[in-house]
């Protein structure tokens, strides 16, 4: 069962949190993230993309920008812009986006559980963006960014929660520009943050990594590599965990992760849709933007016409959990068949785009003449991402795309705290 426990968060105080708060940092580059932090000093980006504050041209790996990082940490501490709890607690954090709230508790999950395979997941990890996050977790450490889970709706908890959202006035309320709306309340209660754990651990059988992979694996590595350095260790000691953001599966929405190619592989665009015809039922639908209305149905962009792609029977398997995935189908017999692209993590030509962009953005790309082609597809569900990783399976590469995307700075998890 799943090890989840509250913890002394480091975090803003109420008045400065939106500043402080920002995106992760994998989702920007640097000159996104020096204008995103532009006219905010306690902008958390100074910590976490600190090449910002170093001369241009700074390699973003260099121990000068992780020093950065560090100074910066301890300025925000020296100046209250982060204040240390004094008391383990858990917290809840909300987020809001086109009418819809999803619920999630900020907790410490144990470094064990990822290492037994309790914590499951479904993507596989490069060893270079995992040392990067370790690295930084090193210098400073702390978990700065939490990591996002999810697992399967528990009555209680959602009981709980909602009697704490209901009558205990948020600690952090606020509008991000991106218009998506984030909340926090600290659970102060003692009882209340004792069932919580208990809750977790009696219910609980496993926690799936939603977005975050990198960072979950990095985590569970520093927490083994400060248990090999120390000889007095017991297992309580903050290492053993890092923060997550545990969202019931009921409650979250993937949205669809899409794909442009640039060339179309020698064939004409005549020649690519006689092809598509033995493994698709192929409509054209004109000018008008189609989104795929279900599963194993996709759309296409190509030469200023949208079509609609059936996949025929044969060409997916229903009980296989990756053979029944649209991108399985798409990835087999068109990306690599047709237009000769067999490595999604490798190739030069191919690019994926998140969903949050609408289907506007693929056109766009086709239409400038960057891309050739544009492949859109129907979203990946909870139940697939859950049915994958509990078979042990791994997901194609650009499946999933979560939204709204955790902001960091709200709670900050020390893995030394007194």
């Amino acid at each position: 069962m799943a090890i989840v426990k509250p913890f002394k968060g480091l975090r803003p105080p109420q008045n400065i949190a939106q500043d402080l708060a920002c995106l992760p940092y994998d989702v920007m580059n640097s000159e996104e993230a020096a204008r995103m932090a532009q006219g905010k000093e306690c902008s958390l980006l100074h910590i976490t993309r600190a090449e910002i504050d170093c001369p241009a041209g700074t390699d973003i790996h260099s121990d000068e920008v992780y020093e950065k990082s560090v100074a910066n940490l301890e300025m925000f501490q020296e100046k209250g812009w982060l204040e240390q709890e004094s008391e383990a607690k858990f917290y809840i954090y909300a987020q809001t986006m086109d009418g819809r709230t999803q619920y999630g508790i900020v907790g410490a999950a144990a470094c064990e559980d990822y290492a037994n395979g309790i914590i499951k997941k479904h993507e596989l990890t490069r060893p270079d963006k995992e040392e990067d996050r370790m690295i930084l977790t090193r210098y400073l450490d702390a978990n700065i960014e939490p990591v996002f889970f999810s697992y399967k709706a528990v009555p209680e908890i959602d009981e709980i929660v909602e009697k704490i959202v209901k009558n205990q006035k948020a600690d952090y309320d606020f509008t991000a520009e991106d218009g998506f709306g984030h909340h926090l309340w600290a659970v102060n209660d003692i009882a209340t943050n004792a069932r919580l754990e208990e809750l977790f651990r009696i219910k609980v059988p496993a926690t799936y990594v939603a977005d975050g992979h990198h960072r979950t694996a990095a985590a569970a590595r520093i927490g083994e590599e400060k248990k090999a350095q120390n000889p007095n260790h017991t297992g309580n000691e903050d290492y053993n965990f890092f923060m997550a953001v545990h969202f019931p599966d009921d409650q979250l929405k993937i949205i669809d992760y899409n794909r442009v190619v640039k060339d179309l592989n020698g064939l004409s665009a005549d020649e690519l849709l006689s092809k598509l015809g033995e493994v698709f039922e192929v409509e054209c639908i004109g000018e008008e933007i189609y989104q795929p209305a279900q599963l194993h149905e996709f759309s296409m962009y190509l030469e200023g016409s949208w079509y609609r792609l059936n996949a025929k029977e044969g060409t997916y398997n229903d009980e296989d959990p990756i053979g029944v995935l649209d991108v399985t189908i798409l990835s087999e017999h068109v990306l690599d068949k047709m237009l000769g692209i067999e490595d999604l993590r490798r190739s030069k030509r191919i690019d994926f785009v998140g969903g949050i962009r609408g289907l506007g953005e693929l056109k766009k790309r086709v239409d400038s003449g960057e891309m050739a082609v544009a492949f859109a597809l129907y979203p990946v569900s909870m139940q697939q991402l859950i049915d994958i990783a509990d078979t042990g399976n791994i997901m194609p590469p650009k499946t999933t795309w979560f939204e709204p995307k955790l902001r960091s700075g709200l709670v900050i998890h020390k893995l030394e705290t007194k």
